[in-house]
């Protein structure tokens, strides 16, 4: 898509590449495929809507590709930040005393290059998908790495004055090579010309997903969050240049993040993990076969004014902020014989309204301050009961997303600042919400009641429940 200097997007392209699941637990995609897509779909962008004065890129985080350095050939499929297979290493890992979570590329590197490597004797190249990007993108000449992405590979240290670089002795347990290692670079800057696209414009701004939905949704002032309801929900707070006193996830079950990188500033925040949101409506179309489609869900909600009393708690795949259960199940309380369909259905949305409270919750205590409005993207932005559910179960104003995905609105503001486009303050001041959903005034207190369902829902699977990452 290109970002226009008022802030519009125009021309937008998409193709779907759906990952693989070649056995449970597992989450592949196809890196090759990955980089032709995205090539096609930026050219034929050009080609449609002209010269561009650089380029943003923003990418799924942690997903790990590893490739040959001469031949720029991936090894094998890439292995996405869902994939649990090594699950177990990280357990073994945690018992010698290094932390880390499946959900981060140390561990899937490791994977990569015991299976396709062993003796470390290859020259090869590790990375995110921002990485892998980049490299098809400036034709092998860059093989780096973006701070907020780097963040996440659960191989980095952060100095005093707050400078993402590799953690050496990490590298060494995990076994990655050092050489392999990709150049951490921040996301505002030029990093590289994309001589793979018409024209060859400059890289200027780079960040994960979340990041820069952050930024996309103007989120640049410290205490801005804003929440993404995809397949599951991330919220992310802005906190300041201070560096965090830990990497580790908190008491509190929130986590610290680069939330972007300049050259000589590095800004933190929080994030806040609910493991399943816009999943469950795609559960209740594709399992249940209640819904035609996601978008029906606000029809058949909306027929009834409350849920009568029925509970969901949306733990398909366990919970996770601020509890961190991996044993948690989906429940459905307070079911009756009067119970229908529309029931369940604006159950869920509330069940996922609930735990994006959680989210707020949970960020709140521990950034301690408050956040007073909260901004949303995502699929279910777009579901109105949905956004009124939040409202009340945050007590919050909510304000929407005029774009549902904001994501590439934050690489576009990203490239912009580096080329002196936009300056911050402007970038703040670009926030035009598509709605602003006040809570309800009839809203009643129903979080006691919402706990109680959370704490039934939890240690369904004790041994799964055991595990801390």
């Amino acid at each position: 898509v290109i970002v226009r200097p008022d802030g519009t997007l125009d021309g937008e392209r998409r193709a779907a590449n759906a990952p693989t699941s070649p056995f449970v637990g597992a989450v592949e995609f196809d890196p090759i495929k990955t980089a032709r897509l995205a090539v096609e779909l930026a050219n034929a962008t050009l080609a449609a809507g002209g010269a561009v004065r650089g380029v943003g890129l923003t990418t799924q985080r942690a997903s790990t590709v590893v490739w040959d350095r001469a031949t720029g050939v991936p090894v094998a499929n890439g292995i996405g930040w869902q994939d649990l297979r090594t699950a177990g290493m990280c357990v073994m890992a945690g018992a010698m005393g290094t932390d880390i979570s499946p959900n981060q590329s140390a561990t899937k590197a490791q994977f990569l290059f015991d299976s396709y490597d062993p003796d470390r004797t290859r020259d090869l190249c590790f990375g995110t998908v921002d990485s892998w990007i980049i490299w098809t993108l400036t034709n092998g000449a860059a093989h780096v790495i973006e701070a907020t992405n780097a963040a996440v590979t659960g191989l980095i240290d952060i100095t005093d004055d707050g400078r993402i670089i590799w953690d050496e002795a990490r590298c060494e347990f995990f076994r990655i090579p050092t050489s392999s290692l990709p150049t951490i670079v921040a996301g505002v800057g030029t990093v590289g010309h994309a001589t793979a696209l018409s024209g060859a414009p400059p890289i200027l701004g780079l960040a994960g997903d979340q990041q820069s939905s952050l930024i996309g949704q103007s989120c640049v002032q410290p205490g801005d969050a804003k929440i993404t309801f995809g397949t599951g929900a991330m919220l992310d707070i802005v906190l300041g240049p201070e560096r965090p006193s830990a990497l580790a996830r908190s008491a509190g079950g929130t986590f610290p993040i680069v939330a972007w990188a300049e050259e000589h500033r590095t800004m933190f925040g929080l994030e806040a993990i609910a493991l399943s949101a816009g999943s469950c409506v795609g559960w209740l179309v594709d399992d249940m076969g209640l819904l035609g489609s996601p978008a029906a869900s606000a029809d058949v909600a909306g027929s009834c004014a409350t849920s009568n009393g029925v509970v969901f708690v949306p733990a398909l795949l366990g919970l996770g902020t601020p509890v961190w259960d991996y044993g948690a199940r989906g429940t459905l309380l307070g079911l009756t014989r009067g119970t229908g369909r529309a029931e369940i259905v604006r159950a869920v949305l509330e069940g996922v309204a609930m735990s994006g409270a959680d989210l707020v919750d949970a960020a709140e205590a521990d950034a301690k301050q408050p956040i007073t409005s909260l901004r949303i993207d995502g699929g279910m932005s777009a579901n109105p009961v949905f956004v009124q559910a939040l409202a009340d179960a945050t007590a919050r104003p909510v304000e929407t997303s005029p774009v549902v995905e904001a994501t590439a609105l934050g690489a576009g503001y990203l490239a912009g600042l580096a080329d002196n486009a936009w300056t911050w303050a402007d970038v703040a001041t670009m926030w035009r919400p598509a709605t602003v959903v006040n809570p309800s005034p009839a809203a009643t207190d129903v979080r006691a009641r919402w706990n109680d369902a959370v704490r039934r829902s939890r240690e369904w699977h004790p041994d799964l429940s055991a595990l801390t990452f």
